[in-house]
């Protein structure tokens, strides 16, 4: 299955797959796509998710191994969508089914709240375990968003984080049971639906700008 767009009233709920949910070309494309519908269809929140195991696995790093002469290209393009996230002039909140790893870690930091799967998975950075050094964009996003100890432990030591010990952390900001995740995270987000849009926006331009001004520069 690939990325889907559904609705509980006027928040979007966009479901990333239901396998690994790679950032490939094709799934970078059909997630900008949604996120376009969302807007045009008049979306007040937003919250993603995904379907079994996984949250996300992040870079494809199949595809980048492959197309090694395309890599500025690729990761302009999955800072884009972080930036986009970042930026949304929406209510956010990442409902994390299952493993965040990498690249996906950072989407749902990327959201202005996460609610974490209690019981099993795990939130990481591994990128100092797989030798690919964040880009300077990508860790002024994590920094953004975490304190400076989480912040330190998470991207220098590659620490896997369950569920309890990712809120303790500041890493997400609920837990909830396997089942349960999706509706935490509408319950979360509902109260704040319909907001300004444009207002929104700017104060999140505002707020975010260090970290879009970097996620900009791709791998600069």
């Amino acid at each position: 299955m690939t990325a889907t767009l559904t609705y509980r009233d006027k928040i979007a709920v966009l479901d990333l797959g239901d396998d690994e949910n790679r950032f490939s070309p094709e799934w970078l494309d059909t997630v900008d796509g949604l996120l376009d519908d969302a807007h045009e269809h008049g979306a007040q929140a937003l919250v993603t998710t995904a379907t079994g195991k996984f949250y996300s696995n992040g870079l494809d790093l199949e595809w980048l191994l492959a197309n090694g002469d395309r890599a500025d290209w690729y990761v302009g393009r999955v800072q884009a969508l972080f930036s986009r996230i970042l930026t949304l002039p929406l209510p956010t909140v990442a409902a994390v089914n299952g493993h965040a790893f990498g690249a996906g870690a950072m989407l749902g930091i990327a959201h202005d709240y996460r609610v974490m799967r209690s019981d099993r998975g795990f939130y990481c950075f591994p990128e100092v375990d797989i030798h690919i050094p964040f880009t300077p964009g990508m860790a002024a996003l994590i920094q953004a968003k975490l304190t400076p100890q989480t912040a330190i432990t998470a991207m220098t030591t590659g620490h896997r984080y369950g569920g309890t010990e990712a809120h303790t952390s500041g890493l997400v900001d609920g837990t909830a049971p396997e089942g349960a995740v999706l509706g935490a995270a509408v319950d979360l987000i509902s109260p704040l639906a319909g907001k300004d849009a444009g207002t929104l926006g700017a104060i999140k331009s505002t707020m975010f700008a260090p970290a879009v001004a970097a996620l900009a520069t791709g791998r600069s």
